[in-house]
């Protein structure tokens, strides 16, 4: 297979001859074999791991993304990745920096609502008077 992780604003990684893919979704675990059929996956905030002849196993720790698989193309889309030979390691960036920003991001998400509502209730009072 061909693999190729691709950031908002580069190309990550890009390897040929991949063997094995799996990666973490909303739903758990998910594999890939070069035969499987063509498919598409969300992905969750977690580790990437595919395993080539040359390198072995290689792991990245990758934030929420998208997987699509045409072929013998897997393409992954996503908004960070790191790299690392130490999985302890890889893993405690994805708890500290793709977690926690998701816990700001839902913050932030649900002031703007509630501002969104606010200013929407006293638009809905002003038209009726």
């Amino acid at each position: 297979m061909k693999l190729k992780i691709l950031l908002p604003f580069k190309v990550f990684a890009e390897k040929t001859g991949v063997l094995r893919i799996v990666s973490e979704t909303h739903a758990g675990s998910f594999g890939l074999l070069p035969h499987r059929r063509d498919c598409v996956a969300a992905l969750a905030p977690g580790i990437l791991v595919y395993e080539t002849a040359s390198d072995g196993e290689v792991f990245v720790a990758v934030d929420g993304g998208v997987l699509v698989k045409t072929g013998p193309d897997v393409l992954v889309s996503v908004r960070r990745a790191m790299g690392g030979a130490n999985l302890a390691q890889l893993r405690q960036a994805v708890e500290q920096e793709f977690l926690a920003l998701d816990a700001h991001e839902q913050n932030v998400r649900s002031v703007l609502a509630k501002l969104e509502s606010g200013f929407l209730r006293r638009f809905a009072t002003f038209q009726h008077d």
